[in-house]
């Protein structure tokens, strides 16, 4: 099947959220998301290159990293393309890892097979300016859980409790050893202090048993 996918930028560097911190990665940044969050800069960016899947087979293996992110944007938008890829890749050897806004299910079951790791974010609608999304959620870390998978959910200053707890309850009710990532906010370029990340982290902790704070560690050290 010929198809290309919209790609914003290929690179490599160290993983700078969630579990993986500091783990050399090749980052495949897809165009384009199904979602709008208040605090995402990357729907922003209008640039982007076509990438059959041969073309990106050759960029990736070309960066000689061992594992691959697939992210964006939101690379489950490529499902099709994806299947052409990511058989190849892990006959190659490749680990997969996806970073992926955990609402499009059906697209996931199209790929699980293929994927080594999940990193799924629950948008929080006080923290992203997005409706509530609880089901598509839960539905998202049903399946999600066949594999390796995290979940990390943004915080600023506009975070509710409530929200906090809700997403607490979303992971709990499947799973409660599923870690849950609260990751602060970064804007231009710099971390924010949240001023409930205390409270936010022991509502977490009370009721899972893998909770973490942790920001974007690739902000801090100036690397994409």
């Amino acid at each position: 099947m010929y198809m290309k996918a919209k790609i914003t930028e290929i690179f490599s560097s160290i993983q700078g959220e969630g579990l993986y911190v500091g783990q050399a990665q090749t980052f495949v940044r897809f165009y384009d998301c199904n979602l709008s969050c208040s605090f995402c800069d990357e729907h922003k960016k209008k640039k982007f290159e076509e990438y059959t899947p041969g073309e990106l087979i050759s960029a990736v293996i070309n960066e000689n990293k061992k594992v691959i992110s697939l992210t964006g944007g939101e690379p489950l938008l490529y499902s099709d393309f994806l299947k052409e890829v990511l058989p190849e890749l892990k006959e190659k050897g490749f680990s997969l890892y996806l970073e992926t806004n955990g609402v499009l299910k059906n697209k996931l079951l199209e790929i699980i097979d293929f994927l080594d790791i999940i990193s799924m974010d629950i948008k929080l609608p006080s923290s992203a300016g997005c409706q509530a999304l609880w089901k598509a959620h839960s539905d998202f870390l049903k399946e999600a859980i066949a594999k390796e998978v995290f979940v990390k959910s943004v915080i600023t200053n506009k975070t509710s409790l409530a929200d906090i707890k809700k997403a607490v309850s979303v992971i709990e009710k499947i799973d409660r050893d599923i870690f849950f990532i609260l990751q602060p906010v970064t804007v231009n370029n710099r971390i924010q202090k949240i001023n409930q990340a205390e409270e936010f982290l022991s509502a977490a902790c009370s009721r899972l048993k893998n909770v973490r704070l942790i920001p974007q560690v690739h902000k801090i050290l100036g690397v994409k």
